[in-house]
């Protein structure tokens, strides 16, 4: 990028290995260090390739739920090239934070939670352009659906009846289909209603002395009754008001039933102050992922009370303070950060003018020219202004400059690859010959290396030879196979041997 201009928020590549696909990350904070330079805290994002082959096969057969779900299964009708190119398309979010260098950034992108309602081609048509439909848990490796998916289409929308024409009547019941719990043209007037209101609030604050659990979370009698104001007591006045038909002398005998006086609290007096730092704290990890906070944080209480608990916190000073103090916070933080032009040349890159001679696998044996006359792993072309280097030196493969920025970019090839074991490749590897019997082995990344099929001549003796017709009964080749871990007396065949 040439003097890009990340914001917080911003959907970024990181590059953290010259010859790995790029790392794409959301800058949650940009920070500047104590020797100036500026760091970004960002939320991590995985790609297929990132994750275990267990998890895969639960990510495809999340993906093959969604399509029969939907009406127009798309991704049946895709030619493979493109099922193949999408896959490279899909990311896993996590809730995984690390702080990098913001030096390290390579270049906006974009991330968005997969739409059922959007063409699967629109993601493969827009440049920097992934989805994702799970989230990731690197540390417990599990897959789970985000909560956070936008319920579109015929399966969640409401099938709206036609409008009715003037005077015409739908032929339902209003009565059976609602429940009126006040009345508005009631016989009393707005004075008497608030001095029965204000009885109420009494009524609350007296029952909280006499009860010893309250006594001790509002210790005076201003929290006392600064507690009885609270919305549960008035619903509760107007409810009581409503049943006795707006008699008020029936509705202040209510209020005082014969064992004493009813006592109404809500979530945000039920709660104690440890429960109540607890929900902050976990607030703070998980946002509103209310599912989460009740299985990790608080267990013992129920959703519909945690939700509750939440837009009643939301009324409180303390909320209101919190939210001056994150305010001014991120008033203070850097906004962006410049990231000057990337001119340093790549390691990977190919000189294909002064191409010098390799070894093999460290056996000293000289390597191939890798540049002229081999195709790109990818593409199959000949022609392009630069090559780079990719996969198992072994392999002697090379990427165009076409394919290598989609290799940095989506973390695969534009096709499918012979270390896929999909299609062979471009260009015939040469059978590797190997001095003094030592067997040929893969050097390259741990990644490949676990794909590829590597021959290797095996170089014997002329003693070894002779001993395995001659010592038969002392070497028992079968015997040995059998038991691969047993030692076998080298001594005795050797004076055999020489005998």
């Amino acid at each position: 990028p040439q003097g890009q201009h990340p914001r917080v928020g911003d959907y970024v590549y990181f590059e953290n290995s010259s010859s790995n696909p790029y790392l794409i990350r959301r800058i949650e904070e940009l920070n500047k260090t104590a020797n100036g330079n500026v760091e970004a805290k960002v939320v991590c994002f995985y790609r297929r390739r990132d994750i275990s082959s267990t998890l895969i096969v639960l990510a495809d057969k999340h993906a093959r739920e969604m399509e029969e779900e939907m009406e127009n299964p798309e991704m049946v009708d895709l030619p493979e090239k493109q099922k193949h190119q999408l896959r490279h398309r899909e990311l896993f979010l996590s809730r995984q934070l690390e702080s990098l260098p913001a030096t390290h950034i390579r270049g906006k992108c974009s991330v968005t939670l997969l739409n059922e309602t959007e063409s699967l081609k629109s993601y493969l048509e827009r440049e920097d352009f992934f989805f994702y439909s799970l989230v990731y848990d690197p540390q417990q490796k599990t897959l789970l659906a985000d909560k956070g998916e936008i319920r579109v289409g015929n399966r969640y929308q409401a099938d709206i009846t036609d409008l009715l024409k003037e005077g015409e009547d739908d032929g339902r019941d209003q009565s059976k289909l609602e429940t009126k719990v006040w009345e508005a043209f009631n016989p009393l007037v707005d004075k008497q209603i608030d001095q029965f209101l204000v009885v109420a609030r009494s009524v609350g604050t007296f029952a909280r002395a006499l009860d010893c659990s309250s006594s001790v979370r509002q210790p005076s009698l201003h929290m006392s009754a600064a507690a009885a104001s609270r919305d549960i007591t008035l619903f509760h006045a107007m409810d009581t008001l409503h049943k006795n038909v707006y008699d008020i002398s029936k509705a202040i005998s209510a209020l005082v039933p014969q064992g004493g006086p009813v006592l109404c609290r809500d979530e945000m007096e039920e709660w104690s102050a440890s429960e109540a730092n607890l929900f902050e704290e976990a607030l703070e990890k998980y946002g509103k992922d209310f599912t989460d906070i009740q299985q990790d944080f608080l267990p013992w209480k129920s959703l519909t009370s945690i939700i509750e608990y939440y837009y009643m916190w939301k009324t409180t000073d303390r909320y209101v303070q919190q939210k001056r103090l994150k305010a001014a916070e991120a008033e203070s933080k850097l906004k962006q950060v410049y990231i000057p032009n990337y001119n340093k040349p790549n390691p990977n890159q190919i000189n294909v003018n002064n191409v010098k001679p390799g070894v093999v696998n460290g056996t000293g044996v000289q390597a191939q020219n890798t540049g002229a006359g081999r195709a790109c792993e990818s593409c199959y072309t000949t022609q392009s202004y630069q090559w780079y280097s990719w996969g198992p030196p072994n392999m002697q493969c090379r990427l165009c400059a076409s394919c290598w920025t989609y290799w940095k970019k989506y973390g695969g090839l534009k096709m499918p690859t012979r270390l896929d074991g999909e299609r062979p490749g471009p260009n015939p590897v040469p059978f590797p010959k190997a001095p003094h019997g030592v067997p040929v082995r893969n050097s390259g990344s741990p990644k490949f290396a676990m794909k590829t099929r590597q021959a290797f001549y095996l170089h014997t003796t002329k003693l070894t030879r002779i001993a395995r017709r001659l010592c038969r009964d002392i070497l028992r080749p079968w015997h040995a196979a059998r038991h691969p871990y047993l030692p076998i007396n080298s001594a005795a065949i050797k004076a055999e041997c020489e005998w």
